[in-house]
């Protein structure tokens, strides 16, 4: 069974001020997701599923969606800040999103295979998408979920323009993930970086850490334990105008709990992504590079 792919292109990127899942930065106006399908579907992948907000859905299906008919299985999962359990409503004044987690929490119906999930805006390249279609053919859950994740370094995942949020990872001798912790405000400095925490400490790192860019694989398995954390987190935080449900959050939470193993597999590719409005010139130019170098041809689809 082939895996699937999982993109996650629900929010409209306050801090960049457009919806950037559309925005062209190919030579022949591709757009990033366009260049995660289509490395996608090299590696092996069978299917794609999209994360995304009704009120964006015609555009999105009409501008991306079209572009992969009869090259890959497409469908659609819809992140609404109503999507909630049975026995709880959105508190009143909560706009924000529930996060990254409730964005995979509202997929469960359509996947029932080993599947990937990463982000609409972030450019992995093609050998994360090789090393994990590679782990999700093989992937067998026994005593703890067969879970995987891609990780870059650190220094490499940073915005010259302003702080960004990655997770943060420790791993064993193994190269399983013991451990990761998600920092919302992580700055590039003069050295390295620096995590501005929300009670007003700064963490120092040396930028050579591994972090999660949401490029994840996970068995089916891991919808049966979200309908229970996702109920825990409402009960604990639910009511929090800012409180978010996170990925990694999840991950963590089931590798303590020793119900999970997640391998770590870091990719040779550079990463590369867009934040901020400033970020696109040198996303843009990056692709050329790639272009020009063969890795992809000028034009995807």
């Amino acid at each position: 069974m082939k895996p699937t792919l999982l993109v996650l292109a629900a929010g409209m990127g306050s801090r960049y001020g457009g919806l950037k899942q559309l925005d062209q930065v190919g030579p022949s106006g591709e757009t990033i997701i366009d260049y995660s399908i289509f490395d996608a579907i090299r590696a092996g992948f069978g299917k794609v599923v999209f994360i995304i907000r009704r009120d964006i859905e015609e555009a999105f299906k009409t501008a991306l969606g079209s572009r992969y008919e009869g090259k890959i299985a497409v469908d659609y999962a819809f992140q609404q800040i109503d999507a909630l359990p049975k026995g709880f409503n959105v508190p009143e004044g909560r706009e924000k999103p529930w996060g990254t987690g409730h964005a995979v929490y509202v997929a469960k119906e359509l996947i029932n295979e080993p599947f990937a999930v990463i982000n609409g805006d972030d450019f992995y390249g093609r050998n994360g998408f090789q090393l994990l279609a590679d782990y999700l053919c093989q992937a067998k859950d026994s005593d703890k979920a067969d879970f995987s994740m891609c990780g870059f370094i650190m220094r490499n995942t940073l915005s010259d323009n302003g702080s960004v949020s990655r997770g943060v990872c420790e791993l064993d001798f193994a190269g399983n993930l013991t451990e990761v912790v998600e920092h919302t405000k992580l700055e590039r400095n003069a050295k390295a970086a620096k995590s501005f925490m929300k009670d007003g400490s700064v963490i120092d790192f040396s930028g050579d850490e591994i972090v999660s860019m949401n490029m994840w694989g996970f068995t089916p398995s891991l919808f049966d334990y979200m309908d229970d954390m996702f109920v825990d987190f409402l009960k604990e935080s639910g009511q929090e105008m800012e409180s978010e449900f996170f990925i990694p959050l999840v991950a963590d939470t089931l590798i303590k709990q020793g119900k999970a193993t997640v391998k770590v597999m870091t990719s040779d590719d550079e990463w590369f992504g867009i934040t901020y409005k400033k970020d696109k010139a040198f996303v843009v130019s990056s692709i050329k590079k790639l272009v020009e170098q063969g890795i992809y041809p000028n034009k995807l689809f």
